[in-house]
């Protein structure tokens, strides 16, 4: 049996999202490397609930909950918002 630990959904959910969307035909000439993917990701969760779990069931009731257009679509704009926010100062 594995030990128990804590899992952010959210995270997950975000983390996905971004990589398909930044590496969309739309996002072309935006930044690809893992820094501003992170600070991408960093951005959109900072404006998001976090949904923790500690079990892999909990994770699958909580991600089927989420995985709804109205809370895909409420993502995808803090997503495209961070992806403009980021590409104008990369960081780097």
């Amino acid at each position: 049996m594995s030990q128990p630990k804590l899992l952010n959904v959210t995270e997950e959910i975000v983390h996905g999202l971004v990589r398909f969307l930044l590496f969309s035909s739309d996002y072309q000439t935006f930044c690809h490397c893992e820094h501003c993917e992170l600070n991408i990701v960093a951005n959109v969760l900072n404006k998001l609930p976090s949904n923790y779990v500690s079990s892999i069931q909990e994770r699958n009731d909580v991600y089927n909950k989420l995985k709804n257009s109205i809370y895909i679509n409420i993502v995808n704009k803090e997503i495209i918002h961070a992806i403009h926010s980021v590409g104008k100062e990369p960081g780097h």
